[in-house]
């Protein structure tokens, strides 16, 4: 029981670790931008880490259950990002197309037409990472 919260606790702990250590460096004079990938590559090992270890320990026992169990949580895992990853860039698109709409229509009314579909294809973006996602949970049932 100990050893398994251990094993819980330890991504944790790693992790603020890890957000501590970039925080010193960063007050030390490092870059940021150093930082910050350090920072990423070390949620990327972590999440590895997490990722594969039930994998591996369902694929072990040679259980069925634990396979599709598994299976099953890469595909919320995978819906999740698709919504996420396609979330942040719709809002990159809209935050960079919104304002050059702005600004042509300030210049020019009769291009609010015009201007408004490259923001309206920018929200498309995430409308679709939402459809694929409701595609991949319903293949999950």
């Amino acid at each position: 029981m100990l050893l398994n919260a251990l094993l819980l606790a330890l991504p944790v702990i790693f992790l603020i670790v890890s957000v501590v250590v970039a925080v010193k460096a960063v007050s030390r004079g490092k870059s940021r931008k150093t930082s910050l990938l350090v920072q990423l590559c070390s949620f990327a090992a972590v999440f590895a880490i997490c990722l594969v270890c039930p994998i591996v320990a369902g694929a072990a026992t040679g259980d069925a259950s634990a396979a599709d169990a598994s299976a099953t949580g890469l595909g919320y895992i995978s819906a999740a990002l698709a919504t996420g990853i396609a979330g942040i860039g719709g809002g990159i698109a809209v935050g960079k197309a919104a304002p050059a709409a702005i600004g042509a229509t300030s210049e020019d009314p009769k291009a609010f037409g015009k201007a408004i579909i490259f923001v309206a294809l920018g929200e498309g973006i995430a409308i679709y990472g939402m459809l694929i996602s409701i595609m991949i949970i319903s293949n999950l049932g």
